[in-house]
Formats: structure tokens, sequence, C-alpha cells
């Protein structure tokens, strides 16, 4: 018998800017095996594992999304494949690929667990992958994680090409740290397959640097690589704030995330929720919604009523600032809100 639920379609999310929300970003942890510098402290200090929602929790949270029109769910943390159990999750959640409204089920990871969990995330409906790997100089991947070792990405992301899944390579551009191997890590990726996004450092969380010492434009960046190489523009569009080119060259495709220097909020369609269920309508706003209590405490209609709040809440967009001596937008760190 197939005990598949069949999720009946509600009235879609849609904020008061009129923009529908299709996209949700679930962290499922805010552990991660690595400290990179722009997402957390270097002795950060984690949450109870009983503040967690649990996996029965989240598979109910996502089906409430889709029922409202969600299609695209990434699973993020921390780095989501350090949670115990967390495949049961993914491949709960891939039986509603197709058959429930949801298209894409997919996920933000440093690589390191994929030796272990690339064939079962193939198996479980998984199909791209999205990693996070800043630079192929291993000193410099050293300081960027504050001690991990490149060697360890570089077999998760081999162990993910051989179970078939297609990854798309996120590097964090900062300025005199791994803008100068920013070439290297794109020729490479491209060598092997994989397209590349550039994002630029934003002001989340208080993480013991200065983000005006770290923030590089992408479009400095795109002009620098402009001399080296030949960029057309592309129309191409997958759900998410990138802005494409391809290099003829290599024939690979650079994705620009420039949340400072070229802002995207009109065309969002995203929220993101946290492990312990705080719903943030914008990145780099404070407003949350508590969307554990609603569980625990109200069931479906009082979650229904909390995702209504939530779209009235939605800002038109971020304001982020990473002039010297400006703090940063929001005080939770990039681990505690998801990637």
């Amino acid at each position: 018998m197939d005990r598949r639920p069949i999720i009946s379609p509600a009235t879609p999310l849609i904020d008061r800017f009129g923009r529908q929300i299709t996209y949700l970003r679930l962290s499922v942890t805010d552990r991660c095996d690595l400290r990179c510098v722009y997402c957390m402290k270097a002795r950060p200090e984690f949450l109870p594992k009983a503040d967690l929602l649990s996996l029965e929790e989240l598979t109910m949270l996502c089906d409430a999304f889709i029922a409202r029109g969600v299609t695209k769910i990434r699973l993020t943390g921390g780095e989501p494949l350090v949670r115990k159990d967390v495949i049961t999750l993914i491949e709960t959640l891939g039986t509603r690929i197709g058959r429930a409204g949801l298209n894409e089920l997919c996920l933000t990871t440093n690589a390191t667990q994929l030796p272990r969990f690339a064939d079962r995330l193939a198996a479980a409906g998984i199909r791209r992958l999205n990693i996070s790997l800043d630079t192929l100089e291993p000193q410099v991947y050293r300081q960027l994680t504050r001690g991990g070792d490149v060697a360890n990405a570089l077999a998760g992301i081999a162990a993910a090409k051989a179970a078939g899944l297609k990854v798309k390579i996120n590097a964090v551009a900062m300025a005199g740290v791994n803008e100068a191997y920013l070439p290297d890590l794109i020729g490479w990726a491209h060598g092997d397959g994989h397209d590349v996004s550039l994002i630029e450092v934003m002001p989340i969380g208080e993480i013991g640097a200065d983000r005006s010492q770290q923030f590089l434009s992408l479009q400095d960046v795109r002009t620098r690589l402009s001399a080296k190489w030949s960029l057309t523009d592309l129309p191409d569009n997958t759900g998410g704030p990138a802005r494409y080119v391809r290099v003829e060259e290599t024939g690979g495709r650079i994705g620009f995330i420039s949340p400072l220097s070229g802002n995207f909020c009109d065309s969002c369609n995203r929220v993101r929720v946290t492990c312990t269920g705080e719903l943030y309508t914008c990145l780099g706003k404070s407003g949350r919604i508590d969307l554990r209590h609603a569980l625990r405490h109200g069931g479906p209609a009082a979650l229904d009523r909390a995702l209504e709040e939530a779209m009235a809440e939605k800002p038109k967009g971020h304001d982020f600032d990473v002039s010297p001596g400006a703090a940063a937008a929001v005080d939770r760190d990039m681990a505690r809100t998801g990637g």
C-alpha cells in the first residue's frame, strides 16, 4: 500500500508585494564540521539538540509549504549531513517529488560527508547539489575553514559526480583572501563539468571580523575575469538570484550573486526556516515567525495562520551595509539562519 501523502493544494503564499513564495530553504542543524570565517565564530555556541525540530516536525513543515505552492526545497545547515538520521528525512521528502507538488529537493553542503552519502542522496531523489568551496589552495582553504582539509571536499565532489549528481560550486569572494585564486577555481570546476556561483560577503552575524575588510564587489571580479576570458551574458534562470554568464573559452557558466553591488530583492521567491522552526522572510532582516510553537500547540490551522502572518510581514528587501564600522544587518550567524 502506498503511504505517501497526497497533499491537497491550498492558497498560494503571496506576500504584500505580489511575490509568490515557491522556494523554501530549510535548515536541519546549526552544527558543522568546518568553521568558515564568514559563517560563524571560531568557537560557536551550538544550540541544544532538544531545541531542534524533530525529523517528523520538519516533514510536517515541508508538507505545509508544499500545500501552499512551494515547488522547491533546499536543505541546509550548518552542514546538513552531520545531523543524525538526516538521510531518513531526505528519503521521506523524496517521496513528495512529482506526486505532491514538489518539483525539486536539493541540498547545500560542504562536501566532506558526501563519500558516505552521495549514493543514498541520489537514490532518494536528489539531483543537484550546491557545494561550498571557496578555493582549491590547501593553505587558503585551511585558513577560510579554520582547519579544514580541501582534499576531503574534493573527495566528496568526486563521490557526488560518480553518483550522477549535478554539482554547482559556490564560492564566497573575499578581498585579499581567495580573490587571486578564483580564476583557478573556475577553470578547474568548468573542466570537471561544474558551474560556479560567486557570492558577495554579506553582513550576517557577529563573527569577530570586519566585513568591510572581507567585502569584494563582484562587479570588480567580473571586470578582472573579463580581462582573462570572454564572458557572454545569459538569460538563464535557475530560480535563484544569480545572474549568469558563459565563459567562451571553457564552455562553463559563472553565476554572480550580488546582494550588495546588485540587489535582487524585487524577484524574491523564497523564505528560510531555521532548525528551531523560526521563519525568516528576509535573510537581512530580524523579523521572524515562530512555526515551532504553531506546530506543537496549534496544529495545521495555526501553522497556516503563521504563514499568512509571515506573508504580511515580508519586507520589500534588505539594506546590507559593509562600510567600515557598520554593524551586522542581523546578529544571528549564517549557520543558525541556514546557508
